[in-house]
């Protein structure tokens, strides 16, 4: 059975609010490539071809970058959820498209689990060496945590997870998105039933087996999506190293007047003359009136939805400062 993955990509993104009032997070774009598309353009070029895409809030938004995958050397099958699942239930929901070609045994063969916000760069095959050598029920990727004040932690001890911290409490290790998992990990849970990871799950299989949980701990770049001002930080990072591709070419129209400043334009924009917009996320199908002015701002259409305590309404925009 060839190594599968599950792409986590189901969520609703809260924090990344209003972005994902467009698009769902997996689906926004990082420099013009959608994040989605650059974990599995990563994955691919790990070996890992056989890929499973969980989907719940705006899954078209997902589906229309990634179709059946073939165009990036994968072949991609989608888990829907309804109601979202969560971080263990969805992996469960997902189990008999894992597993399939293993006559959906429980013990079958590990996968590999990725948040569908992850940016990192690891060795998979490092991670299935090490997950499948220690006979573990899951295996996480860990980096030292580089920001223990806002970041929570997990607790190691001799290679083996022993906890989770909240941010701020003490030193400790971050994971990083990427696991290894056997499908028994999750078997045990009821289909259909949300439930979670890290708040749930794990700390239970723990409590079973000191030696349930592997840390995997390297040395790999990791960049955080989780907020607009940590998705317009790494867009920058990403066009710095790659080349600007921030503003798509995709239905967008400037006036020769308008000025952009490090800032991030999706799709079917129109930016009038004389706006001034810097440092801003400018998202699908935005009309910037002549002569506006932003900054540090995520822009998108007002469409009568609820407005969240940190936003307000600008005419047909919603707009969040950061």
């Amino acid at each position: 059975m060839a190594l599968r993955a599950l792409i986590l990509a189901a969520g609703l993104g809260t924090r990344l609010r209003p972005l994902t009032s467009v698009r769902a997070k997996a689906a926004v774009p990082v420099n013009g490539r959608s994040l989605v598309c650059r974990v599995m353009s990563w994955l691919v070029s790990e070996g890992v071809t056989d890929l499973v895409i969980n989907l719940h809030h705006r899954p078209a938004s997902i589906a229309a970058v990634v179709g059946d995958g073939r165009d990036r050397g994968a072949r991609v099958r989608y888990s829907w959820e309804n109601p979202v699942l969560g971080s263990a239930g969805g992996p469960r929901h997902a189990l008999p498209l894992l597993t399939d070609a293993a006559g959906g045994r429980p013990g079958g063969e590990s996968f590999v689990l990725v948040n569908g916000d992850t940016l990192t760069e690891l060795s998979v095959p490092g991670l299935m060496e090490a997950h499948d050598r220690r006979g573990a029920r899951v295996t996480m990727a860990l980096i030292p945590n580089p920001r223990p004040d806002v970041y929570g932690g997990v607790r190691v001890e001799d290679g083996w997870i022993t906890g989770f911290t909240r941010a701020g409490s003490e030193r400790s290790y971050h994971f990083i998105g990427v696991q290894a998992a056997r499908p028994d990990a999750f078997a045990d849970l009821e289909d259909g039933v949300p439930s979670e990871s890290v708040n749930w799950l794990y700390p239970r299989l723990i409590k079973e087996s000191p030696k349930s949980i592997a840390a995997f701990v390297v040395d790999a770049p990791f960049s955080d999506i989780g907020t607009p001002a940590d998705y317009l930080q790494t867009s920058l990072d990403l066009a710095a190293r790659e080349g600007n591709h921030l503003v798509s070419s995709r239905g967008t129209a400037f006036h020769p007047s308008a000025v952009l400043t490090r800032t991030a334009v999706w799709d079917d924009v129109a930016i009038g003359e004389n706006a001034l917009l810097e440092d801003c996320i400018v998202c699908d199908g935005v009309r910037i009136a002549p002569g506006s002015r932003y900054r540090r701002c995520a822009l998108v259409p007002f469409g009568g939805q609820a407005l969240a305590p940190d936003e307000r309404r600008d005419g047909d925009l919603l707009i969040r400062q950061f």
